[in-house]
This record gives C-alpha cells, sequence and structure tokens, in this order.
C-alpha cells in the first residue's frame, strides 16, 4: 500500500491514547473548568492535543497533504518514517544534532508551560479567594493561560501540523475572549484594586522590558 521496502511508522492508537491522556490530565488539574465558557474552551484545547498525537502517532495527514502537493519533489526518501514527521528537519536540513536542539527547544517550552501553570494554580488556590499579584501573576494577569500557550508553541516545533498551525491562533482568541470575560468579574470582585493591577500588568505577554 505504501511502496515495497518502504516503513510505515504510524498507526500506533494506543500511543495516540496515552499521550491525550496524559496532557488531558495535566491541563485539567490546572485549568480545571468549572462554567460553560470554560469548558468550550477546554474543548478546543483537548481537540488540539487529540488533532497532534493522532498525526504524531496515528494518521500522518499533513504528510498525505504535502506528498499530495508535492510528489517526487517531498524532501524525504520515506516520508512515512517517524523521523520523516518532524516537519523542520524535513524540509530544512539537518540530522541528529539538529533534532537534539529541537528536542531541547521544544520539551524546554513545555516544562516551563506546566511550570507556569502550576505555580498559578498553586497561588490560587492558597489565595482562598483573595487578588493574587505575586509570582507569575506578577508578569500577565493569566499565567495559566499564557503556560498553556507555551506547551502549545512547544509541540508545535516539535510536531509541526497543518490542523494544530491552524488550531493555535484560534485557541489564542478563545482564551483572549475568555480572559476579558473573567476580567469583567475580577472588577466587579475586587474594583479599583484590580484596574490599577491591569493597568500595570500585561494580559498574556510579559512586558519585555520587566516588570514596571
Amino acid at each position: 500500500m505504501h511502496g515495497e521496502g518502504i516503513s510505515y511508522a504510524y498507526g500506533f492508537w494506543s500511543l495516540v491514547i496515552v499521550n491525550v491522556a496524559l496532557f488531558a490530565f495535566f491541563i485539567l488539574s490546572f485549568l480545571t473548568p468549572l462554567k460553560k465558557r470554560e469548558w468550550r474552551s477546554m474543548g478546543v484545547t483537548l481537540a488540539f492535543f487529540v488533532a497532534l498525537f493522532t498525526e504524531m502517532y496515528g494518521f500522518p495527514l499533513t504528510i498525505y497533504i504535502l506528498t499530495g502537493f508535492l510528489g517526487s519533489r517531498y524532501p524525504a526518501l520515506n516520508p512515512f518514517s517517524h523521523a520523516s514527521g518532524h516537519l523542520w528537519l524535513t524540509f530544512l536540513g539537518g540530522g541528529a544534532v539538529m533534532m537534539g536542539i529541537i528536542h531541547l527547544i521544544s520539551n524546554g517550552l513545555v516544562i516551563i508551560g506546566f511550570v507556569i501553570m502550576w505555580k498559578g494554580w498553586k497561588l490560587i488556590h492558597g489565595a482562598k479567594g483573595g487578588l493574587v499579584t505575586d509570582g507569575p501573576y506578577a508578569y500577565v494577569r493569566h499565567p495559566q493561560y499564557s503556560g498553556l500557550f507555551l506547551v502549545m508553541i512547544g509541540m508545535l516545533i516539535q510536531w509541526p501540523t497543518i490542523i494544530t498551525a491552524l488550531m493555535f491562533p484560534v485557541l489564542v482568541f478563545v482564551y483572549s475572549r475568555l480572559s476579558k470575560r473573567e476580567e469583567s468579574e475580577m472588577i466587579k470582585l475586587f474594583g479599583d484594586d484590580y484596574r490599577r493591577y491591569m493597568e500595570k500588568t500585561p494580559m498574556l505577554i510579559p512586558k519585555l522590558e520587566g516588570r514596571a
């Protein structure tokens, strides 16, 4: 079906399930949705990771599309090997060293993202309903969402796909909108204290020059 002598390194649906379940566990632990709008946002988030790991281990839709367009010009002898799924390597070239650099950057972003989400979750639960403005909240108003974006960017660097690349800006929009709705509620709770906090602290992306 895929050509004589060409290995097909996909169809591992057990790995898809395990990885989706693992990421879903951590994300739901730190971003536990309570309201209907939060569940909607979480649904899109989980769909991102389902699409990601489906292409990583299950069915390489992006590679099928690219080989369909490029044909013999696709820069890989065996596009359906697992190594060829690393599209940065496939199109830009590079061997083991480049692979190591990609994994170092992507895994680093994923770890940093989860650490930020964990610290934000810990501070919020420790505040018992009080206003939190220290730790990661001193740099952005919604560090748990910023951390989630870092996790997604890390995975996009490691395993870019057409679907997840299209979904990522949608997720940024969804969580930006959710953040604004949450802030309206925070203003009702904390009044001018939260307004002053908003004035000096960015929503999702920290200031490059550091904290004011």
